[in-house]
Order: C-alpha cells, then structure tokens, then sequence
C-alpha cells in the first residue's frame, strides 16, 4: 500500500464498510471515520471493480466508466464481456435491449453461454412477456477463463495490421495524436503477438476473432462493457489496460455511442466511492473536508479489505463496524476471515437483513437494525429521501413508501450521526444533530467538497436526477502525462496442469450477492441444489468422470498448500473445455487471502486451478 500507516491506524480500533448505503450515509461514515483519525474505509469496490478503478485510473485519469444509458443505446457494437446481465445486470438488459431496437450488435465474451444474453423477455413491457424475447447476443465467444487479455491483444494487433494494408482508413490518428501518449511503444509491443499464443489463452480460433474484427471495422462507435469475470483474475488491471488499449485505437472514447463500462452490480457501490468510502481518497478531498469542517483528516492511507482483514487476524484492529453487507461470506479465505472477525474485541453490523456475517462475532457483538431502503424515513425536519449514483454516473433519488417494520427502527443516517456523536464528545464541531434530523444539510456540504454535486438538493429533484461530469468525455485526462495512456502489457497464457481445470465463480440466477433465495438456478436450469459443478462434457470423459458423480475441489497453489471444498454434484455443462464453473459464496474457501490482483490487490475468484477428486463414501 502507498504511504506508510500512521500509528493510529495501525493500531485502528475501527474498521468501516460500505456496501448498499445511499450517498448521505456513506459521507457521514467517512465524515466520522476521518474525525475519528482512521482512512480504514475498505468497501466492496476492494472486492469487484478495484482493478478496474486502477486501470482506468492510469490509462484515462478516472476510475469511472465513461458511458451513460444514452451512449449504449446508440452505440453501433457492444461487447459484454465477463459478465452476465441475466443474473447479475437485469436493469441493463433493457438498455441493451434498446440498443438492439436502434440496431446495435452486441457480442458476448463468457466461459459460459447465458440463458438471459439469448432470448431476454422484458418484464416490463407487454410485448416481452407475450412475444418470443429479444435476442441480444448476436456473437458469442466461449472463451476460457481468463483469455480476455489475449482475445484484446488480437484484435489490437488485426487493427494495427488493417492500418498497414489500408493506411488512413482504420486507426483514429487525429484521435491518437492530439489525444494519447505512448502509441508507438503499445504498437511495437503489439505487433509481437503470437496466434499459437492466443489459441493456447482464449481457446478460440483466429477464424472466431477475425469475424469479430470485421464487426470492428464495420462500426463507427463501441462500448465495452465488463465485470468481475474480468477483474477477479490476477491479471485484471492488464486486461482492462488492453481495453483501453482497443478503444482508443479508433477513437472510441469521448464520442456519443462510445466508451468503457465497467459494470456495478450493488445500487450505490460507485456513490460509496464517489462519497469517500476508500482508503486511498486523494489529498485533494482531504483538503476540502478540512476546510469544510475544520478538522485535519488523517493522511496515510488506510486498509483495504484483505489488508483489513490480516490486520483483524494480527490483533492491530480490534472494532469492525459494518455499514450494510455480508462481509464474512463476500471475503476470501472463509475460515481466515472468520479467525480475523473473532480476533476482534467489538463486531457492529447496521443491517437490514439477517446474514452469515452476523453469527461470526467478536468479543462483545452488536446487530443495529436499520430501516430497508423501501420504508418511509421521518426525521425532525419531515420525511427524507437519500441519493444513489449507478454504474452510468447518473445520480437520483430513492424514497421509501412502505411503513417500517417497527417504529423502534432508527435510519443508517440516524444511527450513524449518532455513533459520532457519542464517539466524538463534540470534536471536532460537526452539526451532527443537524444532519440527522435533515438529511439536505448533509448534501449542502456534499455539494461543497465533491466535485460536480454543485446545486446537489436543486439538481437531484428534477425528475431523473442529474448526470455528473465526466473529465474524458469533456476531453481531460488526468494522467501522468496529461493524456490518455496506451500500455505494453505482457502476455498471459492462463492454463491449468493436465488433470485439471480452470474454475470460475459465479452467482446463481436466484441469488443477490451473497445471499442465494433458493437452490434453484432457473436460467441455469439446476433445481435443488448450490453444491454443483458446471463441467464441460469432453472434459468429463477424459477425467472419467460423470453426471451426478459427487466430487471435492481441489484447490492447488503455487506454494504446495491445497484447499477443499467438499462434496459437490457433477452437472455437464457447456462450460469453456478445460474449465469448470461453481456458485460463490460456498467455494470462497478454495481462494487464499494472499491470492489478489496484482495492482489492485482485489481477491482472485477466477481462473482458479482445481482437481476433482470423488468424494468418499
């Protein structure tokens, strides 16, 4: 981690996370969090989209995608890539829906081939309860896990070679020249690309990747949207890095229809980090809170989630408060992060719901109930509403309708002015009191220190909200070199020993987030049952192996150590060969804590080296 820990924070006694909360809530943790003295404000970012904030971060000058709803109904070619919008997305499908109406094509990049990317029928519209659907992939690439990074590189270097034969007629050079620095090095680098290689990465045939080249050429602007089947891999930021690499190449940034799209899936997880739940906020921030509130934030940066967790387990942390998630089954390293949870003298969840999170206590243990998103929030100056940001940068309201469950129920705001109040004896002199009893005073002083929330109470009314600004499509890049950076990234072969597959993790269709509603996966069509896994039928004869054969995975690490998750059913599946695929939360046991991203530091859920061995009887 950059920066060296100050004292206090080493030795924190409190350790936030973030998760579902609206945007007044996340400010007013971090607001106390930073009063208190700590910068340990790890979210669920840390967890999916951190090597994605890294990449774009370096490469553009933002850790945001660039793309609003507007972009990809208009945009000419959408990829999807490591991601599922069936089970994970569903609002997205009917951007993508649209786009298809507006004649987009859409080509799919997934180990395995979704239900939802076929034939989606919208819910919300007659025609797509009683119709046939719409068909939204148009292309599918059944890659292997972790063969984005290849797949990139090849349609990188078919541009670079479109350009030698035609000189003039494929790259942006206007785009490339006045707008990003380090081409000629990416180009070098690039031309160096073997079709061996990319076989042996992606699993798919230069025939599959030309046809989709030709889609390229054949498109004016194109989205690339992705998720965690990107960035859960070692080589995430690489990966996103070359897909930056491939937009810019024809000027696909910074243009209506076009740009990157690195999918969230929780309702607030961008607001959380746009209202300084992270570690790592920079000074620039830090600045603004201190002239706002007239207190000096801490400095050094804070921990991140699996730092958090190794300094819980070492005894340097001692207070784990918990701001909404499931923190326990959503980390790595199950019995790690349960010994780490222990180790603490106070555990404090602000929940909604019930979870696994709450029965793995520290010394002295709290639940603080709190009221869902969907009920009325009455406070002293009236009935409230919060704020939300999505994936797209658009920021709106979220007000409850329903009668709490208990008029004994205080909001997420409520209880946490309150903590700092009692906490903080008054220093420093923050009007706690103030923001909750109207949450509008928390977003006057948001629209004072976060940028593009100017007017935030006026602007967040107006039916839909406002969009905020976005530096790269106003063309700024606020990078190293004061523009948008192409990079050399180095080849990754991902491959599993003979005996062995590459495992994926994923969610079922039945399931948000962490916690599964039943043991069904109706897109999947698996009824019954979590502890399954999805096998390629070519891989199944040549392990020996057979539906309704019941197995341990073995998870095999580059030190010797091996991990076991027990008694799994075999299901055939047209999974990517040589790969194999299992439901998250049940196989976070398989991933050590010290297995992360390199960059990012995100856990690896992805491209994980297993064996199948049969159970015992």
């Amino acid at each position: 981690m950059p920066g060296e820990p100050s004292p206090c924070v080493r030795c924190s006694r409190c350790r936030p996370w973030g998760g579902r909360a609206g945007n007044e809530a996340a400010f007013v943790l971090q607001l106390f969090a930073r009063a208190f003295g700590t910068n340990n404000l790890p979210d669920c970012s840390n967890m999916c989209h951190e090597s994605s904030g890294f990449a774009l971060s370096e490469t553009l000058g933002t850790g945001k995608g660039t793309v609003s709803l507007d972009d990809l109904h208009h945009a000419d070619l959408i990829f999807l890539v490591g991601q599922n919008p069936g089970t994970n997305h569903p609002r997205q499908l009917t951007a993508l829906e649209q786009a298809k109406r507006n004649g987009a094509r859409i080509v799919a990049v997934n180990p395995l081939p979704e239900a939802g990317l076929r034939r989606f029928k919208n819910p919300q519209k007659p025609r797509g309860v009683i119709g046939r659907g719409t068909q939204i992939a148009d292309r599918f690439l059944h890659i292997k896990p972790g063969g984005d990074l290849a797949l990139f590189q090849a349609l990188n270097l078919l541009l670079l070679e479109a350009e030698d034969a035609r000189p003039g007629t494929v790259l942006d050079h206007d785009f490339i020249d006045a707008h990003t620095a380090g081409f000629e090095e990416f180009a070098q680098h690039a031309r160096t690309g073997d079709w061996d290689d990319v076989r042996a990465a992606t699993g798919l045939t230069r025939e599959e990747i030309e046809k989709v080249h030709d889609e390229v050429l054949r498109s004016e602007r194109v989205v690339v949207c992705w998720a965690m089947g990107i960035t859960q891999h070692k080589h995430g930021v690489p990966t996103i890095r070359e897909i930056v690499n491939f937009v810019m190449l024809r000027g696909n940034l910074g243009r209506a229809g076009t740009g990157v799209c690195p999918v969230r899936g929780h309702s607030n997880v961008q607001g959380d980090r746009t209202m300084g739940i992270w570690e790592q906020m920079p000074d620039s921030f830090l600045d603004a809170l201190q002239k706002e509130f007239g207190f000096d934030p801490p400095r050094p940066h804070g921990l991140d989630s699996v730092n958090s967790i190794k300094a819980m387990r070492e005894g340097h942390v001692k207070v784990f408060l918990a701001l909404a998630g499931n923190f326990v089954r959503a980390a790595p390293d199950s019995e790690v992060t349960e010994e780490a949870m222990r180790s603490c003298r106070l555990t404090a969840h602000i929940s909604t719901k019930l979870n696994r999170s709450h029965t793995v206590c520290g010394d002295t243990a709290l639940i603080l109930p709190t009221l869902g998103r969907t009920e009325r929030d009455v406070q002293a100056d009236g009935e409230q509403f919060v704020t939300v940001e999505n994936s797209m940068s658009e920021v709106h309201t979220s007000q409850g309708r329903l009668e709490p469950a208990s008029p004994l129920l205080l909001s997420e705001v409520a209880i946490l002015c309150r903590l700092a109040r009692r906490t903080l004896d008054g220093k420093p002199d923050i009007p706690w009191d103030r923001f909750e009893g109207d949450y509008g005073t928390i977003r006057d002083r948001i629209s004072r220190i976060v940028p593009g929330f100017h007017d935030f109470n006026a602007r967040v009314t107006r039916p839909g909200g406002f969009q905020l600004p976005n530096p790269v499509n106003e063309g700024v890049f606020n990078t190293s070199a004061g523009k948008a950076l192409f990079t050399r990234n180095e080849r990754v072969i991902p491959k599993a020993p003979e005996g062995h597959l590459l495992l994926q993790t994923l969610r079922s269709h039945d399931q948000w987030n962490t916690i599964p509603y039943t043991l069904d996966d109706r897109y999947r069509g698996i009824h019954g049952s979590r502890h399954v896994v999805l096998v390629n039928p070519a891989d199944l004869r040549e392990l020996g192996l057979a539906q309704g054969d019941h197995v341990d995975l073995v998870s095999i690490w580059a030190d010797g150590t091996e991990r076991r998750a027990e008694n799994f059913e075999i299901v055939p599946y047209p999974a990517a060969q040589d790969s194999a695929a299992a439901y998250y939360p049940e196989t976070n046991v398989l991933v050590p804590l010290d297995s992360v991203a390199d960059i990012s530091n995100q856990p690896t859920s992805k491209g994980i080296v297993v064996r199948l061995e049969p159970t015992p009887a």
